[in-house]
Parts: C-alpha cells; sequence; structure tokens
C-alpha cells in the first residue's frame, strides 16, 4: 500500500513538473522544475528495484547537466520572448515527430523480449542476495568487457577532438605560453622599492 501511494505521489509530481518546464515564463524556472523531474523520475526508479539507474540520473542529470544548463540560461542574455514566439510555428512539426517518436517507441515494447536476458538470470542466480548495482556491474565487468572499454575509448576521442576543434587557432586570441613564463627573468618583471612612511611609491 505504501509502495502504491509512493508511485501515485511521484509520478504526480513528476509530471506536474514537466509540464512547468515548458510552460514556465522564466527559464531559470524551468530548470529547476526539470531538477526536481529528474528527483522524481529517480524515486520510481528506485520503486521498481533499478536503484543504479536511479543513482546514476541524480548524479549525471541532476548534478551535471540540469546544472549546466541552469549556468547557461543565467550567463547568457537571449531575448526568451522572441524564442518562444518563434517556436510556436513549428509546434505542428514537434507534434506529428512526437507522434511518430511514441509510435516507434510502442512498436519497439511490443517487439522486444520478455523473458530476461541470460546473463542477468544467472547472475541472479549466483547471487542471490545482491542489489540491482552488483549484478549490472558482474554482467558488465565479465561478459561486455570489451565493448564496455571500446565505449570508453570512443568517448575518450570525442573529448579530445572537441578540445581540439575549440582550440584551433584564430587572430586576436591570447593564448598562455607556458616556456616563456618558466624562462622569464625575475629581475625583468620584478621590482623592489624602499617605501617611506607617507611618501608612496612613484613610478617613471
Amino acid at each position: 500500500m505504501i509502495g502504491v501511494i509512493a508511485f501515485y505521489l511521484f509520478a504526480a509530481i513528476l509530471v506536474l513538473s514537466a509540464l512547468m518546464v515548458v510552460s514556465a515564463r522564466n527559464p531559470v524556472y524551468s530548470v529547476l522544475f526539470l531538477i526536481l523531474a529528474f528527483f522524481n523520475a529517480a524515486g520510481l526508479f528506485v520503486l521498481l528495484g533499478a536503484e543504479f539507474v536511479a543513482m546514476i540520473l541524480v548524479i549525471v542529470y541532476v548534478g551535471a547537466v540540469a546544472v549546466l544548463f541552469l549556468f547557461v540560461v543565467m550567463m547568457l542574455d537571449i531575448d526568451f520572448k522572441n524564442l518562444r514566439t518563434e517556436a510556436m510555428k513549428y509546434v505542428p512539426l514537434g507534434l506529428i515527430l512526437g507522434g511518430i517518436l511514441l509510435a516507434e517507441l510502442v512498436m519497439v515494447y511490443k517487439a522486444w523480449p520478455q523473458t530476461p536476458m541470460d546473463s542477468l538470470s544467472t547472475i541472479a542466480e549466483t547471487l542471490p542476495q545482491a542489489n540491482n548495482a552488483k549484478a549490472l556491474g558482474a554482467v558488465l565487468y565479465t561478459d561486455y568487457i570489451f565493448p564496455f572499454q571500446i565505449s570508453g575509448l570512443i568517448l575518450l576521442v570525442a573529448m579530445i577532438g572537441a578540445i581540439v576543434l575549440t582550440l584551433r587557432a584564430r587572430p586576436g586570441t591570447l593564448r598562455q605560453k607556458i616556456a616563456a613564463q618558466v624562462d622569464r627573468n625575475p629581475a625583468d618583471v620584478l621590482s623592489i622599492q624602499a617605501v617611506s612612511s607617507g611618501e608612496g611609491v612613484h613610478h617613471d
């Protein structure tokens, strides 16, 4: 009974906060309602027994993505009134694309096998006291260790590529030169003067 009440509570707050994300006039409030929606979605995952997914949702989306959105919204000077007016022109197209995506998700759900994976069932039999995170880790680092390492390598290459594209040479951009700073003579940049009381320092 308590689980049912918790489910409806989390679900109701999640739906209301999701509606506030798209209907709030202040974009900062939209991001805050988005964080609230993430927390309630994490609560639903905990009720489903997927505490690992709930933890990832809180750590990654709330701790990184939503906070990044908040800082970007607060730092950028964007005319959101005109932006919303222009965005209303694409509402019919967005509804059509959303309907197509929903139909695809329904078809995938109907075609998805209802029986659990062999690896997960094997882990569940060998580790009856293991929670969701331990079972997922046992499968991930045994049967899928190579795809896991390859995905990490792909993310590393993508991160290096983003840094290289961002740090390309631009005229007029000031860059830090570590070698020039290390080789600089302190006598050229540092001047020690004896200052008498009440006289101050006179620059040449």
